[in-house]
C-alpha cells in the first residue's frame, strides 16, 4: 500500500470528487457530514456503558465519540506531521498533517454510529433473537450461510458501514478514505479461514448486502487482499481510529466510575499516576480544588501521554502497517499497556459488572428481543409469508414510511430482517423502551 493511494478524496460510485471548497477539504466535509446526521444525533440518548444516571453526569456515546474524535485529530495529525515528511511527495501532491487529522477525526466520530440501544449487550440481544426465537430458527432455514452468519452475530460496525451506505442515505457518503479508517475489521462474518493472529479480524465490518461497496474502496484504495475471500488489511489509518478509541474508554470510563461512586478517589488516582509515572507531579495536583477536577487534569495529562505513546508506536511499525504485517492494536504496544491492563481489571470489576450496569443489560435483552419479535414477525407476514391478523398489519404501520415500502420492494427475508435492524437499531434506549412498553400492553399512549 501507499499514502498516495490511500488518500483519496473521491467518494463510492464518483470517479472524481469535484465540489471541493477554498474553506473545506472533502476529508472536513465527512466531519460535517456525520455531525449533521440523524444517526449522529441519536447518540445523545445511547448507553456508553453507565446508563443516564441522575446522580451527576456521564458519558453518552455521542460525548464518548466527540471526544474520541478529539483524540483523533491529534492522533491523525502527529502522524501526519511524520508521515509528510517521511514522503516528500505528499506534499507536492497538496496534502499535509491536517488531512490525515481530518480523515481520523471523522471517522472517530462515527466509531460508535452503527451502535443499537443499550451497548454492546444491545448487539447481544439482537444476535440471540435470531439465534434463540422460534422465528429467528425459521428465517434460517430461508436464508444462505454467509446471510445467516451476519445475523446471528450482529456487529455495530457493519451496521455503521451499512448507514453510510444506504441508498437513502445519500447526504452522509464519505470518501473513500474515511470510510475505510472507520472500518476497523475489513471482512465479511462468514470466512473459511480466519486469522485469529490479526486484530482486524477479531469481528467483522460489513454485511453482505454492502460486500461490493467495500470491494470497491479496496480496489481504490489499494488495500491488500488476505486471501480468495472477503477479507483484506485495515487502512492504516484505522490503527489511529482504534487508538483513539481505546485511550478514551481507558481512562473515562475510569474518570466516570469515579465520579459516580464506583471506584475510590485514592484508586483512580493512583492508577492514573502509575500511568504518568515520572511526569506525575502530586505537588501540582494538590492545587487543584476538588476530587473530580484532580481526576480530569490527571486525565488529560494521561491521554497526552497516550497519544505520544501511540503515535511513537505506528511510526515505528509504519512501514510493517503499509505491507499488512503488522496487524495489532496499537495500545497493546505501548510502554504504559501493563499499567492499561490494571485500569481495565478495576473497571470491569466495579464498573462493567456494577448492578445498574448488569440490570441495563438485562432489560436491554428484553427490550430489544421484544421489538424484533413484533416488528419483524408483522414483516414478513405482510409479504404473505404467513397469515397476516389486524394486528400484524397495525405493528406494521407504526413503522416509518421508508421502511415499509423498502420492505414491500424486497422479497428477501435476509433484507426484511436487516431492515427492520436498521429501525430498531437507530432507536435510543428511552424510545426503545417506551415504545416496547406500549406495543406489550404496560403503558398506553401518552401514559409516562
Amino acid at each position: 500500500m501507499n499514502w498516495l493511494k490511500l488518500l483519496n478524496p473521491n467518494r463510492l460510485g464518483q470517479s472524481t470528487n469535484s465540489n471541493q471548497s477554498s474553506a473545506r477539504s472533502f476529508f472536513e466535509q465527512d466531519y460535517d457530514r456525520i455531525i449533521f446526521s440523524h444517526p449522529f444525533r441519536r447518540l445523545q440518548d445511547k448507553t456508553q456503558v453507565v446508563p443516564l444516571p441522575e446522580e451527576d453526569f456521564v458519558h453518552t456515546r455521542l460525548t464518548h465519540s466527540l471526544e474520541v474524535s478529539s483524540v483523533g485529530r491529534s492522533l491523525g495529525k502527529k502522524v501526519g506531521e511524520s508521515i509528510v515528511d517521511k514522503y516528500p511527495e505528499l506534499k507536492e501532491s497538496g496534502y499535509s498533517a491536517f488531512d490525515f487529522g481530518a480523515i481520523v477525526a471523522a471517522a472517530s466520530l462515527a466509531h460508535d454510529i452503527g451502535n443499537p440501544p443499550f451497548g454492546h449487550s444491545g448487539e447481544d440481544a439482537i444476535s440471540a433473537f435470531f439465534k434463540n426465537s422460534s422465528l429467528g430458527k425459521w428465517i434460517q432455514s430461508q436464508v444462505s450461510v454467509e446471510e445467516w452468519a451476519d445475523l446471528i452475530n450482529f456487529e455495530g460496525n457493519a451496521q455503521g458501514f451499512r448507514l453510510f451506505n444506504r441508498p437513502d442515505n445519500q447526504g452522509i457518503k464519505l470518501t473513500y478514505s474515511t470510510l475505510a479508517a472507520f472500518s476497523k475489521y475489513p471482512r465479511t462474518a462468514h470466512l473459511f479461514e480466519k486469522d485469529d493472529s490479526r486484530k482486524s479480524q477479531k469481528k467483522y465490518g460489513f454485511f453482505q448486502t454492502e460486500k461490493q461497496y467495500f470491494e470497491e474502496l479496496a480496489n481504490e484504495l489499494g488495500l491488500i487482499r488476505l486471501s480468495n475471500e472477503m477479507s483484506w488489511v485495515r487502512h492504516p489509518l484505522t490503527f489511529l481510529v482504534e487508538a483513539a478509541d481505546d485511550i478514551c474508554y481507558h481512562v473515562i470510563d475510569l474518570e466516570d466510575g469515579c465520579r459516580l461512586g464506583w471506584v475510590s478517589y485514592e484508586q483512580a488516582r493512583d492508577l492514573l499516576a502509575n500511568v504518568l509515572g515520572d511526569s506525575y507531579l502530586p505537588e501540582k495536583l494538590e492545587k487543584t480544588k476538588g476530587k473530580n477536577e484532580k481526576i480530569a487534569y490527571l486525565r488529560a495529562l494521561c491521554i497526552n501521554k497516550l497519544i505520544n505513546e501511540c503515535a511513537e508506536v505506528f511510526m515505528e511499525n509504519e512501514e510493517d502497517i503499509l505491507t499488512g504485517k503488522f496487524d495489532s492494536a496499537l495500545m497493546s504496544k505501548v510502554p504504559s499497556k501493563r499499567v492499561l491492563s490494571n485500569i481495565i481489571e478495576v473497571s470491569i470489576q466495579k464498573i462493567y459488572r456494577s448492578h445498574l450496569v448488569l440490570e441495563t443489560e438485562v432489560v436491554g435483552h428484553r427490550v430489544l428481543e421484544g421489538l424484533l419479535e413484533e416488528f419483524l414477525g408483522a414483516a414478513i407476514a405482510q409479504k404473505g409469508v404467513e397469515e397476516s391478523s389486524k394486528k400484524d398489519l397495525t405493528v406494521f404501520r407504526l413503522l416509518p414510511e421508508t421502511y415499509q415500502e423498502l420492505i414491500t420492494d424486497t422479497a428477501s427475508l435476509y433484507e426484511i430482517s436487516l431492515l427492520c435492524i436498521d429501525y430498531i437499531s437507530g432507536m435510543t434506549d428511552r424510545y426503545a423502551i417506551n415504545l416496547y412498553r406500549k406495543l406489550k400492553g404496560i403503558s398506553l399512549p401518552g401514559m409516562k
